[in-house]
Parts: C-alpha cells; sequence; structure tokens
C-alpha cells in the first residue's frame, strides 16, 4: 500500500512537470519577432561664422523577441545596430555628421533591450534594459539609435481611469543624436553642450552606446540612479492629467506636471488646450553644482498652448517661459539630462526654451492628404526663443533665436509596412556673441523605416 502511494504521488509529479514543461515550451512557441530596418541620410549645411557642409549614411535598426505569456510572466530582447556607409573622412567632424554613429564616427551594435515583464491583474513589473517614454526621460528615436534604459517599473491600473507608476532608473545608453553635442568648444562647428540641451553635462561623444550609471552619463558621477513615482487621470471626457516626480539621487528633484483638455462640435471642430510645468531644486549632496558651476539647481518652467482640428487639418500655438536667477550662474535653466524632450515650444533641434529667462513662442500645423487617396501627413513650424543675458549659452548677451521646419511622412501604397519620411530645420542665430560670431544651419534628412 505505501509503495502504491509512493509511485501515485510520483506519477502525479511527472505530470505535473510534464505540464509545466510543456507550459514553458508554448511561452516561447508562442513568441513574436518584430523589428525594423532603417535607413538614414542626413545633410547640414552650416552657415554664419563658419560655412561647411558634413553628411552621414546609415542603414540599420532592431530585431526583436518577445515570448509568449506564462503564468504571466514573459520575457524580450532586442538588438540594435547602426552602420555607416558611403562616408567621407570618418574623423573629420566637418565632413561626417556624428548623429547618426558611435565613438570615433563607427558603426556599432548593442544588445538595447533585455527585460523580464510580469503582470497580475491590474499590476505590471518589468525591469531590465527597455526603452521609456515619460516626460523627462525618452527615447528621442530621431536618428539611427534611440535612448535606451535599465529601469524596474511597477504599474497599477486599480483604480478607476487612474495609472500609477513606481520606477528606480539605473542606467542609461546615449542614442546617437547625442553626439551632436561636444561638452568643451564649438571650434569644430558642433553646438556647446548645455544642461538645458537634453543630454549629458559631460562629453556624450564617447558616451554613445554603453549603458552607464544614470548620474555617471549627467556629472560624470555615480549617484545611484533616478527614483520615478507618477500618476495620470483620465476620468473625465477629454481631460488628461499627470503629475511626475523625478529623485535624480545628489543631484536634483524634479516635478513635471500637465494637463491637457480637448472637445468637438457638431459641425467637426475640436479645439483642445494644454499647460505644463516643470520645477527643479538640488538635492543631497548636488554633485552637478561643484562639477560645473552652478551656485544651485533652481527653475521653474512654465508653458501652455491651444489649438483646433477641423477636418485634415490641425493647428497650434504655443508660449513658454523658464525662470531665471540673478544670484544663480549662466546655464541655470532646466536641465534635461536623459532625453525625453517635452515643451510645447521645442523646435526639431533647438531647445533653448529651457535656458534661464528664455521666452519662447512657437506655431506649428499639419495637413492629412487622405482625401486625396495620398498617405501622407505634412507639417511646418516655426518657433521663436528671446534669449536672457543668464541663458548660459552666451553668456550676459541677449538675443533671438528662431527655428523653421517641416516634416513629410509618406506610406506608400506598394510596398506595406514602408514609411518615407523628409524632414528640414532651419535655425537662425542658434548661438550669437557679442563678438558677432553666429551659427546657423540648413539641415535635411531623409528616413526610410521598414517595420516587420
Amino acid at each position: 500500500m505505501r509503495n502504491t502511494v509512493r509511485l501515485s504521488l510520483l506519477a502525479s509529479v511527472l505530470v505535473l512537470n510534464a505540464s509545466a514543461i510543456d507550459d514553458l515550451a508554448s511561452m516561447f512557441k508562442e513568441g513574436k519577432v518584430s523589428g525594423q530596418v532603417r535607413e538614414f541620410s542626413v545633410v547640414r549645411e552650416y552657415l554664419g561664422t563658419a560655412e561647411y557642409t558634413r553628411t552621414a549614411n546609415a542603414i540599420g535598426g532592431y530585431l526583436k523577441y518577445e515570448t509568449g505569456v506564462w503564468n504571466g510572466l514573459s520575457l524580450g530582447g532586442a538588438f540594435y545596430t547602426t552602420n555607416g556607409f558611403m562616408l567621407d573622412d570618418k574623423a573629420n567632424l566637418r565632413e561626417v555628421d556624428p548623429t547618426l554613429l558611435g565613438k570615433n564616427n563607427d558603426s556599432y551594435s548593442i544588445l538595447g533591450e533585455a527585460y523580464l515583464q510580469y503582470k497580475n491583474e491590474n499590476t505590471t513589473f518589468k525591469g531590465g534594459r527597455q526603452k521609456l517614454d515619460n516626460p523627462m526621460m525618452g527615447s528621442d528615436d530621431v536618428r539611427m539609435m534611440p535612448n535606451l534604459f535599465e529601469a524596474y517599473l511597477l504599474t497599477n491600473t486599480d483604480l478607476k481611469d487612474t495609472t500609477l507608476t513606481l520606477a528606480h532608473v539605473t542606467k542609461f545608453a546615449q542614442g546617437t543624436f547625442g553626439r551632436v553635442y561636444n561638452a568643451s568648444s564649438i571650434a569644430t562647428g558642433d553646438h556647446i553642450l548645455s544642461v538645458t540641451s537634453g543630454y549629458s553635462m559631460t562629453d556624450s561623444r564617447d558616451q554613445v552606446g554603453q549603458f552607464v550609471d544614470m548620474g555617471t552619463y549627467a556629472i560624470g558621477e555615480n549617484t545611484g540612479g533616478v527614483s520615478v513615482a507618477s500618476a495620470t487621470y483620465t476620468g473625465i471626457a477629454g481631460l488628461k492629467l499627470q503629475v511626475w516626480d523625478y529623485y535624480a539621487h545628489d543631484i536634483m528633484n524634479a516635478v513635471y506636471a500637465e494637463a491637457n483638455y480637448g472637445w468637438s462640435y457638431p459641425s467637426g471642430v475640436a479645439p483642445y488646450v494644454g499647460a505644463q510645468y516643470i520645477s527643479e531644486r538640488d538635492v543631497g549632496s548636488n554633485n552637478a553644482n561643484p562639477a560645473f558651476g552652478l551656485d544651485k539647481i533652481e527653475s521653474d518652467f512654465v508653458a501652455a498652448k491651444a489649438g483646433v482640428k477641423v477636418a485634415n487639418f490641425d493647428v497650434y500655438g504655443a508660449v513658454s517661459h523658464n525662470s531665471k536667477n540673478d544670484d544663480a550662474a549662466v546655464n541655470g535653466g532646466t536641465i534635461t539630462p536623459w532625453g525625453g524632450m517635452s515643451a510645447y515650444t521645442q523646435g526639431m533641434v533647438t531647445r533653448h526654451m529651457f535656458m534661464a529667462g528664455t521666452d519662447a513662442w512657437k506655431l506649428a500645423g499639419n495637413y492629412d492628404w487622405k482625401n486625396f487617396g495620398v498617405n501622407l501627413n505634412t507639417g511646418i513650424y516655426y518657433t521663436s526663443f528671446d534669449m536672457d543675458r543668464l541663458n548660459g549659452y552666451s553668456a550676459n548677451y541677449e538675443w533671438t533665436a528662431t527655428e523653421a521646419g517641416f516634416d513629410m511622412i509618406y506610406y506608400p501604397e506598394s510596398v506595406k509596412n514602408l514609411q518615407v519620411r523628409f524632414r528640414g530645420n532651419f535655425p537662425r542665430d542658434f548661438k550669437n556673441t557679442t563678438a558677432g560670431a553666429e551659427t546657423s544651419w540648413n539641415e535635411y534628412r531623409f528616413i526610410l523605416n521598414y517595420n516587420f
């Protein structure tokens, strides 16, 4: 009898184990492969004090695999690559644009995503390498390789119409766009790096394509990462409210708040309005200050926009103001070292709205050509930035910088899943000085994205 019981228990265990193994195998059998092939070409014609043209071409993209779900658990990973072609002298930054390539303008590849995800009812945990897109941290996928993060996120939707997020972000892998910034000079024709640029306060050219501590990337010192908490509410028709708190250990605490409301009339006219606010204050040992000569981090950014959608048109206007402090050192504006540009008044390239004392405005509009039987969307914009003497880019000098641009996105019917994109930006007086050294340019981007 005793042996019979033992045999029965053993048989049960084997059956259960076999079932678990089958379920686990199904998890991988049900996995999905996706990806994107991207070709990118850029031409930038510098004007002003120094005139020259630099170009670059690259092909690459990403290949991603996500498993099926097993007892709420799933895994995912993505491999990213960029490969230059038809380049001239790679080491010459006056000939080769660095924003499509890695260190020394070389091709490179990276395991950009490798995460575990677990979902139980209304709660989801996701940990590991991944993409993030929120107001003060973002992939900024505007060149060949996006920004990527190592993070641990917990989201919950138990409260009706409310999403709560808790996260700790430990590492950052800068995308290729950040390579345009130089931390020391403008001698090579690149814009001087500003803490308001959306990228590192250290030299970002050499940090591309590697996961480093959030503080190491931003200020050159390991600070232990950034803790994040947020709440988003959509319980009222047309209204979206969100607030985010970013505690960057030993650097600053940043609070982002935004409200958007839209409504429509029977005529088809659909107005919308929005307001946003960013507040930053230094915390802890505030390693950013002694390292970069800032007396303190203390800034407030406010912006508002209003627009209307009519048929296939969408037009809007926006204004913003960044605070200034006469006792603060230059560069005392809003700091955004980890991407995630969210300002209503930003240009395609220009981010001067975050510099101390800047007043900015923007007009923009786009049109969807679907009524003409064409899968085409076109947009134009114009931004203006009135720079205060404390702007930190040209210390003790006031001027007005502007940027105009366009964006065209086309999906040809003959090739499913292909996107053809043509963009242009035309900053004027991007940088100016009392000595009259002025930097402007015309830039054109041609992008092919094939998704599968």
